[in-house]
C-alpha cells in the first residue's frame, strides 16, 4: 500500500502542498500561514527539558496511507486492519464502541458512530471533515483557546496539523457512552500533529477516551498536538488519556479547557513512554461555580523524561480545582511534576488542592516539582501537599510473606499507588493500564 508524504522539512511550500492535498478553503490556508510565521519568530520554551538538539528539517510534517476514510472495518486494507488488531483495536471492539475514530500517521482511516449518537445529533468526524462540513462551528472555537502564537509548538501544530478529532455535543443532550479515539504513529521520523475540538454546549454531557502508540525506531518521532475543550453552562465533560508511546517519540502536547457557569472539567491524563514527555492540561474556570480536576500519572524508566502536571486558573467566584499527580521513576528515569494555580482578583471564595507524589524505585531515579500558586484575593484557598516516597520493605515482606513472589508483589503495591489515577478508569481500562504499567517496570528488573 502506497504511502505519500511531504518528504523531510518545513517550509511554507509544504504548508500550501499539505493545505491543497486536502482541498481546504482559504481561509484554513490563510490560517496555517499565518502561524507558520509565528512559528520562524518563536524560540522554543523555556520550561521543561532541553529541547535545543531538536532540528525540524529532519522531519516529515505530513504523511497518508493512499485510502480514503472507511465507514466499514471490513473495507480498510488488510495492513492497516492487522495493525489495529496486534495493538487489540478489533472489529469486535469498534462495534462495541459508542464512536471510534482511528489515526495513522497524519490522516483519520477508520470512522464509527452508532445510531443512537447520531439521533441526539451529536457531530464526531475527523476535524479535517469538520472543515468543510462544519465551517461556522470550526472557525468560531479554533485558535480561541489555545493561541497559534502562544508558542513554537502551539504554532506548529496550527501550521501543520492533520487529522484529530472534532465533537460538538448539542445544548441538552447526555451521551451515555464514552466516544473513542485511537492515534498510532507508525513510520519513522514522522511528525504526528493532530488537532482535537471539542465543544460540549449547555447541560450536557460527554465522556471521551483517547489512546495513542508507537513502534520504537532508532530516530525520533515528534508528536505535538494541540487540544481545546469547551464546556458550557452545567456542562459535564471527561477527557481521559492513556498514551504509551515509545521511547523514541518525543511528545510536545498543549491541552487546554474553559469551563462556564456550573460546569466541570475532568482530565484523566495517563503517560506512560516517550523520550520527553512535556504536558500539562489546563483548565480556565471562566463561569461561577465551575470546577475542574485534573489527575494524572507518569512512569519514567531510563532514558526516560516524563515532564508534566497541571494548570488551573480561576477567573469567577466560588471555583473548585483539584490536582492530584503521580509520578513512578526507575532506572535512571526523571519524572517532574511542574503545575500552575492561580486565583484571581474577582475569583472570591475560591478553592484549590494540589496533592503530587513522587514514587522512586532505586537511587539512580529522580524527580522535582515546580508548583506555580499564586492567590489575588483574600477569600480563597490554594492547598499543596507533597509525598516523596519508595517502595515499603515491610509491606514487600509482608506479602512475600503471604506466598507472593517478589515481581507480583511489587505490582500490587504499584497499582494500589495509582489508584485515584485508575479508579476513574473503566474495568477493561484499568485492567488494560495495570499490565502496561507491569511492562514498563518489568524494564528494570
Amino acid at each position: 500500500m502506497e504511502i505519500i508524504n511531504t518528504g523531510f522539512g518545513l517550509s511554507e511550500e509544504v504548508i500550501r502542498k499539505i493545505s491543497s492535498w486536502k482541498n481546504e478553503p482559504e481561509w484554513m490556508l490563510n490560517f496555517r500561514l499565518k502561524a507558520y510565521k509565528a512559528f520562524l519568530t518563536l524560540s522554543l520554551p523555556k520550561w521543561g527539558p532541553d529541547l535545543s538538539f531538536l532540528d525540524f528539517n529532519k522531519f516529515i510534517y505530513y504523511s497518508k496511507y493512499q485510502t480514503e476514510k472507511k465507514k466499514e472495518w471490513k473495507d480498510l486494507p488488510e495492513k492497516i486492519r492487522n495493525t489495529f488488531e496486534k495493538l487489540n483495536v478489533s472489529e469486535q471492539e469498534a462495534k462495541f464502541l459508542n464512536g471510534m475514530e482511528t489515526q495513522l500517521d497524519s490522516e483519520m482511516v477508520y470512522s464509527q458512530i452508532f445510531e443512537e449518537t447520531k439521533k441526539k445529533n451529536v457531530i464526531l468526524t475527523d476535524l479535517d471533515s469538520a472543515v468543510k462540513q462544519y465551517p461556522e462551528l470550526v472557525q468560531k472555537y479554533l485558535g480561541k483557546l489555545v493561541y497559534s502564537n502562544e508558542h513554537k509548538f502551539s504554532a506548529l501544530n496550527s501550521a501543520v496539523w492533520s487529522g484529530g478529532t472534532f465533537i460538538y455535543v448539542p445544548k441538552n443532550t447526555h451521551v451515555e457512552l464514552p466516544l473513542h479515539t485511537y492515534f498510532r504513529i507508525n513510520n519513522k521520523n514522522v511528525g504526528q500533529f493532530e488537532r482535537t475540538l471539542i465543544i460540549v454546549d449547555d447541560n450536557s454531557s460527554l465522556q471521551y477516551i483517547e489512546g495513542c502508540t508507537a513502534p520504537v525506531y532508532s530516530e525520533d518521532n515528534l508528536h505535538a498536538a494541540v487540544v481545546e475543550v469547551y464546556v458550557g453552562k452545567n456542562a459535564k465533560m471527561q477527557y481521559t488519556t492513556i498514551q504509551n508511546w515509545s521511547d523514541n517519540v518525543l511528545n510536545l502536547v498543549t491541552k487546554r479547557a474553559i469551563v462556564e457557569e456550573n460546569g466541570y472539567m475532568s482530565w484523566i491524563d495517563g503517560n506512560l513512554g516517550s523520550r520527553i514527555n512535556m504536558k500539562y492540561p489546563a483548565t480556565i474556570l471562566k463561569g461561577q461555580h465551575a470546577s475542574a480536576e485534573c489527575i494524572s500519572i507518569a512512569v519514567s524508566h531510563n532514558d526516560v523524561n516524563q515532564d508534566t502536571g497541571a494548570k488551573m486558573i480561576h477567573l469567577a467566584p466560588n471555583t473548585r480545582s483539584t490536582i492530584i499527580s503521580k509520578t513512578i521513576a526507575s532506572g535512571n528515569g526523571i519524572a517532574n511534576y511542574r503545575g500552575m494555580v492561580e486565583i484571581r482578583k474577582n475569583a472570591t471564595n475560591s478553592y484549590s488542592h494540589v496533592k503530587c507524589d513522587s514514587l522512586f524505585l532505586n537511587k539512580e531515579s529522580k524527580g522535582l516539582t515546580f508548583p506555580h500558586e499564586k492567590i489575588q484575593n483574600n477569600t480563597s484557598n490554594i492547598e499543596h501537599e507533597a509525598y516523596i516516597s519508595k517502595l515499603n520493605e515491610e509491606n514487600m515482606f509482608y506479602l512475600m510473606s503471604l506466598g507472593i513472589d517478589k515481581k507480583n508483589a511489587k505490582n500490587m503495591m504499584l497499582i494500589g499507588y495509582i489508584a485515584p489515577f485508575s479508579n476513574k478508569l473503566s474495568l477493561e481500562y484499568s485492567i488494560e493500564l495495570n499490565r502496561l504499567l507491569e511492562l514498563e517496570i518489568d524494564e528494570e528488573d
